[in-house]
Protein backbone atom coordinates (compact mmCIF):
# COMPACT_ATOMS: atom_id res chain seq x y z
CA UNK A 1 0.00 0.00 0.00
CA UNK A 2 1.28 3.36 -1.14
CA UNK A 3 0.12 6.77 1.35
CA UNK A 4 1.05 9.75 -0.66
CA UNK A 5 0.26 13.58 -0.23
CA UNK A 6 -2.35 15.02 -2.20
CA UNK A 7 -0.94 17.96 -4.22
CA UNK A 8 -3.71 19.39 -4.84
CA UNK A 9 -4.99 19.78 -0.88
CA UNK A 10 -2.39 17.98 0.74
CA UNK A 11 -4.40 15.06 2.50
CA UNK A 12 -3.13 11.80 2.86
CA UNK A 13 -4.44 9.18 0.23
CA UNK A 14 -3.61 5.92 -1.08
CA UNK A 15 -1.94 6.30 -3.92
CA UNK A 16 -2.68 3.51 -6.88
CA UNK A 17 -1.77 5.23 -10.30
CA UNK A 18 -1.90 8.22 -12.24
CA UNK A 19 -1.48 12.11 -10.96
CA UNK A 20 -0.30 12.04 -7.22
CA UNK A 21 -4.16 13.76 -6.60
CA UNK A 22 -6.45 12.08 -4.17
CA UNK A 23 -9.97 11.12 -5.24
CA UNK A 24 -11.55 14.13 -4.48
CA UNK A 25 -9.11 16.84 -5.85
CA UNK A 26 -8.83 14.22 -9.37
CA UNK A 27 -13.03 14.54 -9.60
CA UNK A 28 -12.55 18.52 -9.34
CA UNK A 29 -10.22 18.92 -11.86
CA UNK A 30 -12.02 16.95 -14.12
CA UNK A 31 -14.77 19.48 -13.41
CA UNK A 32 -12.36 22.41 -14.78
CA UNK A 33 -11.62 19.65 -17.79
CA UNK A 34 -14.83 19.50 -18.77
CA UNK A 35 -16.23 23.46 -18.12
CA UNK A 36 -12.82 24.04 -20.46
CA UNK A 37 -14.01 21.58 -22.80
CA UNK A 38 -17.34 23.34 -23.30
CA UNK A 39 -16.13 26.85 -23.36
CA UNK A 40 -13.89 25.83 -25.88
CA UNK A 41 -16.95 24.38 -27.97
CA UNK A 42 -18.66 28.00 -27.51
CA UNK A 43 -15.79 29.94 -28.20
CA UNK A 44 -13.80 28.63 -31.34
CA UNK A 45 -11.71 31.38 -31.70
CA UNK A 46 -10.40 31.58 -27.86
CA UNK A 47 -6.91 30.51 -27.26
CA UNK A 48 -5.29 29.42 -23.95
CA UNK A 49 -4.67 32.72 -21.63
CA UNK A 50 -8.48 33.87 -23.00
CA UNK A 51 -9.56 30.73 -21.85
CA UNK A 52 -7.94 30.30 -18.81
CA UNK A 53 -8.98 33.35 -17.74
CA UNK A 54 -12.37 32.79 -18.13
CA UNK A 55 -12.45 29.67 -16.82
CA UNK A 56 -10.17 30.21 -13.92
CA UNK A 57 -7.85 27.62 -15.05
CA UNK A 58 -3.91 27.48 -15.07
CA UNK A 59 -2.22 27.99 -18.55
CA UNK A 60 -0.12 25.34 -17.74
CA UNK A 61 -2.97 22.58 -17.21
CA UNK A 62 -4.55 23.81 -20.33
CA UNK A 63 -1.54 22.82 -22.33
CA UNK A 64 -1.26 19.84 -20.45
CA UNK A 65 -4.01 18.47 -21.39
CA UNK A 66 -3.64 19.63 -24.93
CA UNK A 67 -0.45 18.09 -24.51
CA UNK A 68 -2.00 14.56 -23.54
CA UNK A 69 -4.48 15.17 -26.73
CA UNK A 70 -7.27 15.73 -24.13
CA UNK A 71 -7.67 19.13 -25.94
CA UNK A 72 -7.89 20.96 -29.12
CA UNK A 73 -8.11 24.00 -30.25
CA UNK A 74 -8.36 25.87 -33.36
CA UNK A 75 -5.48 26.28 -35.84
CA UNK A 76 -2.66 28.86 -34.70
CA UNK A 77 -4.17 28.86 -31.27
CA UNK A 78 -3.41 25.88 -29.04
CA UNK A 79 0.22 27.72 -28.92
CA UNK A 80 2.86 24.63 -28.00
CA UNK A 81 4.85 23.27 -30.45
CA UNK A 82 6.48 19.95 -31.82
CA UNK A 83 9.12 18.63 -28.96
CA UNK A 84 11.41 17.89 -31.44
CA UNK A 85 11.57 20.21 -34.33
CA UNK A 86 9.39 23.04 -33.06
CA UNK A 87 6.63 23.34 -35.60
CA UNK A 88 3.45 24.28 -34.09
CA UNK A 89 0.85 21.51 -33.11
CA UNK A 90 -2.74 21.88 -32.33
CA UNK A 91 -2.08 18.98 -30.06
CA UNK A 92 -0.09 16.16 -28.89
CA UNK A 93 3.86 16.22 -28.26
CA UNK A 94 5.06 15.84 -32.12
CA UNK A 95 4.15 17.14 -35.66
CA UNK A 96 2.91 14.24 -38.15
CA UNK A 97 6.07 14.29 -39.83
CA UNK A 98 8.30 13.71 -36.56
CA UNK A 99 5.42 11.29 -35.53
CA UNK A 100 5.72 9.69 -39.31
CA UNK A 101 9.69 9.64 -38.38
CA UNK A 102 10.12 8.39 -35.49
CA UNK A 103 7.57 5.04 -36.29
CA UNK A 104 9.69 4.44 -39.57
CA UNK A 105 12.58 4.15 -37.42
CA UNK A 106 11.56 2.21 -34.59
CA UNK A 107 10.15 -0.35 -37.86
CA UNK A 108 13.55 -0.32 -38.67
CA UNK A 109 14.95 -1.27 -35.52
CA UNK A 110 12.65 -4.27 -34.55
CA UNK A 111 12.96 -5.40 -38.51
CA UNK A 112 13.79 -8.80 -38.59
CA UNK A 113 17.21 -9.62 -39.72
CA UNK A 114 17.17 -12.30 -42.69
CA UNK A 115 18.60 -15.83 -42.05
CA UNK A 116 22.31 -15.83 -42.79
CA UNK A 117 22.77 -17.78 -45.35
CA UNK A 118 25.83 -20.61 -45.30
CA UNK A 119 28.71 -19.98 -47.68
CA UNK A 120 29.76 -22.64 -49.83
CA UNK A 121 33.55 -23.76 -49.90
CA UNK A 122 34.13 -24.11 -53.22
CA UNK A 123 33.19 -20.52 -54.78
CA UNK A 124 30.20 -22.05 -56.39
CA UNK A 125 26.44 -20.01 -55.92
CA UNK A 126 24.98 -23.28 -55.03
CA UNK A 127 22.73 -24.34 -57.87
CA UNK A 128 21.77 -27.63 -58.94
CA UNK A 129 24.74 -29.40 -60.48
CA UNK A 130 25.57 -33.18 -62.05
CA UNK A 131 28.20 -35.20 -59.56
CA UNK A 132 29.96 -38.00 -60.67
CA UNK A 133 30.69 -41.55 -58.33
CA UNK A 134 34.10 -43.15 -59.02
Amino acid sequence: MDVRNCRGCGKLFNYVSGPFMCPACREKLEEKFQEVKKYIQENPGSNVASTAEACDVDANQIRQWIREERLEFASGASEISCEKCGKPIASGRFCDQCKAAMVNSLNNVYKPDAPAQPKRRDGSDGGPKMRFLN
